[in-house]
């Protein structure tokens, strides 16, 4: 029994120190610690969503995401159809009421937007105070090739309408100066029933020209992000800011923009032929479509300390790899013993630094943030390996190949567009550098005998 015993203990003590085994070991450690990763991952999420939580009561109160689709002109009319009765009876006509859309000829939009940062707890949120001035003008309506009698036209209920996300956040509404007359703005997007909330200026009896010109100014909050609808024939909007990081987002981007420190000012040319609807139309309404073709600014930071940690995550394998792969070559080439255990305290200590990242990020924001987990990760691995292989040496190139990973995950982290293009880069250096170090290893001697072939 004893001898069976022993060599069971020689059995196993051999296979500990076969160098293939070993690396497989440390591979199933590194697949085991993604079983924390994903409680962090999970935690990310969840403070993602608390802050968007915090945006939304910040938004509610002070004005939210605001999409400003018109003027539109809608004319109702009566349209009679004949309905079927039951059999033997004679069909019988009803008369409904209906509703005609007709876009601008032109339309010019003139805004500024004055900026700030408000916050709930920790998290902020960009609003704005803008100020928007429409002109432009309309053609008469035309109802030709629609089979309308002009007695069905009911012309002294047409309305111009203003859809707005949020009309709550509207302030000082300036009068429709509609052909040299003023018409007062009423809340309510009147006969635009497609489920969006605005306000009306009903026209009454002046559509009795052949055009008609129009211009309006109101002052509007919102937050986050502001956007339009090219509903003109040809469709003109400027904006300016006082936002040093505007993202331009929709159908049309900026024909021209400038972007500094101070703010940023752009400006859209649209014609219509390539936004999916027509100038005018009756019955259903275009809305998905409208919506579809809505360009403008958000007013997202792109240092975001929550979106930043989630990217630094999809690279956790490559640091947990690469870092054991360091670790595991110097017991190779100098004999060195590490436990698997020891090699868990290291992989526990490089998820932590995620952890830490998003959580200082939140006060200090995320280059404080990155530099202070990553200190502190460097410094504490650097020892541990130090004190755990008994060698300064060791623990100063542990230390110093994970400090160069954090250098190459920041550098991913902040060029975004090149990102791609420099990891692929960095990953063939890495891939070089392992190749000439481990050149000369004899890989069939066991951890802690020969290291070089003869």
């Amino acid at each position: 029994m004893t001898e069976i015993t022993n060599e069971r203990s020689t059995l196993f003590q051999n296979l500990r120190r076969n160098t293939l085994v070993q690396g497989i070991a440390i591979g199933i450690l590194a697949l085991i610690l993604q079983i924390p990763v994903l409680f962090i991952q999970s935690v990310v999420w969840d403070r993602k969503d608390t802050r968007q939580e915090a945006i939304e009561e910040i938004t509610s109160k002070w004005g939210k995401q605001q999409e400003v689709f018109g003027p539109f002109l809608v004319v109702p009319y009566l349209e009679q159809r004949t309905v079927q009765t039951e059999e033997g009876r004679p069909s019988k006509t009803e008369v409904y009421e209906e509703r005609a859309t007709f876009l601008p000829r032109d339309l010019r939009v003139d805004g500024s937007l004055e900026t700030e940062v408000r916050y709930r707890g920790i998290f902020e949120a960009p609003v704005y105070r803008s100020h928007l001035s429409f002109e432009g003008s309309f053609d008469r309506p035309d109802f030709s090739g629609w089979s309308i009698s002009p007695a069905d036209i009911l012309w002294d209920r047409a309305e111009l309408i203003m859809e707005v996300a949020d009309p709550r956040a509207i302030k000082d509404a300036v009068p429709v100066d509609w052909s040299g007359e003023e018409i007062e703005f009423e809340p309510g997007a009147g006969l635009r029933h497609t489920g969006r909330s605005g306000i009306h200026a009903p026209l009454g009896q002046r559509l009795d020209s052949e055009t008609f010109s129009f211009s309006y100014a109101f002052d509007l909050n919102g937050s986050v992000q502001l956007s339009f609808a090219p509903l003109g024939s040809n469709t003109e909007v400027n904006l300016r800011g006082d936002w040093a990081d505007p993202s331009f987002q929709g159908n049309w981007l900026p024909g021209s923009r400038q972007v500094s420190e101070e703010g940023f000012t752009s400006s859209w040319n649209i014609p219509y032929l390539g936004r999916g609807y027509p100038q005018r139309w009756r019955g259903v309404d275009h809305d998905e479509a409208i919506a579809a073709s809505q360009f403008g600014v958000d007013l997202l930071s792109p240092v975001d300390v929550r979106r930043q940690t989630e990217r630094s995550l999809k690279y956790q394998m490559l640091f947990l790899g690469l870092t054991f792969l360091t670790v595991w070559l110097f017991e190779i080439l100098t004999g060195m013993r590490l436990h698997l255990i020891q090699y868990g305290l290291i992989g526990a200590a490089l998820c932590l630094f995620y952890l830490l990242e998003l959580s200082l990020g939140e006060h200090f924001g995320f280059a404080a943030a990155y530099v202070i987990a990553a200190a502190a990760v460097i410094m504490l691995v650097a020892a541990y390996a130090w004190a755990a292989m008994g060698s300064a040496q060791s623990g100063t190139v542990v230390g110093g190949v994970v400090m160069g990973l954090y250098g190459f995950l920041y550098v991913l982290l902040m060029l975004e567009e090149y990102s791609l293009l420099v990891g692929s880069v960095g990953l063939f250096l890495i891939l070089a550098a392992i190749m000439y170090v481990t050149r000369h290893v004899d890989w069939d001697a066991p951890v802690g005998g020969a290291t070089a072939k003869k």
